[in-house]
């Protein structure tokens, strides 16, 4: 690929062990590739969108094949820089619900490594639009300082997701990278009540909207699965219902197909209600796969449930 990408993702890409049963119970696992930035990155990539995903991977095979998963998927994959520490992995029990239980194996990973130094040495600036992500920013204090850099650094829109994982990070921390990011972000995309409670003192889908435009975010679109997207901008407030899905097996990566899409129809030109309409019918399409990435969407199969919702 060559050119300025449309989406710049920034995070790290995972070995994912998935299992069809929960984790207490489970006992055989399928292999694949996830994270939260990789499901993200080959969401929007999969809706004709230019996407180059900056990232760290171990020197190791997970690494190389994390690589070559991204490149098969359409990923830019020449800012997915192979350096020192493992590749990231997690293992992950369905549940249609929603409910998952994540047992992370990522202390100390490539990816953890990230600084801002590798923001000036990606393609950031020229994005179309930049997803970050409050997983991202848990990993270490240097990944928080990229987030943070990379907000202060992009001209396109800058889309925030919470993403808030208790086992990676305080609701305290957490809540300081979303302050100091929210004044640059042209969208923050928290989930009600997981995000919302833990960074933002609610389980109002309203009030965690308008809470994240106090910190300084142009809009908010509060993910609240089945219930659908409250969505908040000086255009107003509006709900956006959710797209009914026509097989539930697994909600792993629903959010970041979400996030995702939505990304890549704002770097389009799409408005801020188009764009999050794309995302929940990204998100229901997702619902179908085991895994973050089992199920993907294509532009095509958006636009059809669109139409048709």
């Amino acid at each position: 690929m060559s050119g300025h990408p449309d989406v710049v993702v920034i995070g790290e890409p995972l070995v994912e062990f998935s299992a069809p049963r929960p984790l207490t119970s489970a006992e055989t696992f399928r292999l694949s590739f996830s994270g939260d930035a990789l499901n993200a990155a080959v969401a929007a990539a999969a809706t004709g969108a230019h996407v180059a995903l900056v990232t760290r991977t171990g020197e190791d095979e997970f690494g190389e094949r994390l690589i070559a998963f991204a490149d098969a998927h359409g990923i830019d994959t020449r800012w997915m820089w192979r350096g020192p520490g493992h590749s990231g992995a997690y293992a992950v029990g369905a549940d249609p619900d929603g409910d998952r239980a994540f047992a992370y194996m990522r202390s100390g990973s490539a990816a953890s490594r990230l600084s801002p130094a590798d923001v000036a040495a990606a393609p950031v600036a020229e994005a179309g639009a930049v997803l970050l992500s409050g997983i991202t920013a848990a990993l270490s204090a240097s990944c928080a300082a990229t987030v943070v850099a990379a907000a202060e650094e992009a001209r396109g829109a800058v889309v925030y997701d919470p993403n808030f994982r208790g086992r990676l990070i305080t609701p305290e921390a957490a809540r300081e990278t979303l302050v100091k990011v929210a004044p640059h972000a042209a969208l923050i995309t928290p989930s009600c009540p997981a995000d919302s409670v833990a960074l933002l003192g609610t389980a109002d889908p309203g009030k965690a909207a308008e809470a994240c435009l106090r910190l300084g975010a142009a809009a908010a679109a509060v993910t609240r699965g089945a219930d659908g997207v409250h969505v908040a901008s000086a255009a107003g407030r509006t709900t956006v219902p959710a797209v009914p899905a026509e097989v539930i097996v697994d909600a792993t990566g629903a959010g970041d197909a979400f996030a995702g899409v939505v990304t890549a129809r704002l770097a389009a030109g799409a408005s801020l209600v188009d764009a999050v309409r794309a995302g929940a019918a990204a998100a229901s399409v997702t619902l179908a796969g085991q895994g973050g990435t089992g199920r993907v969407a294509t532009a095509a199969e958006i636009d059809a449930l669109l139409r048709e919702f």
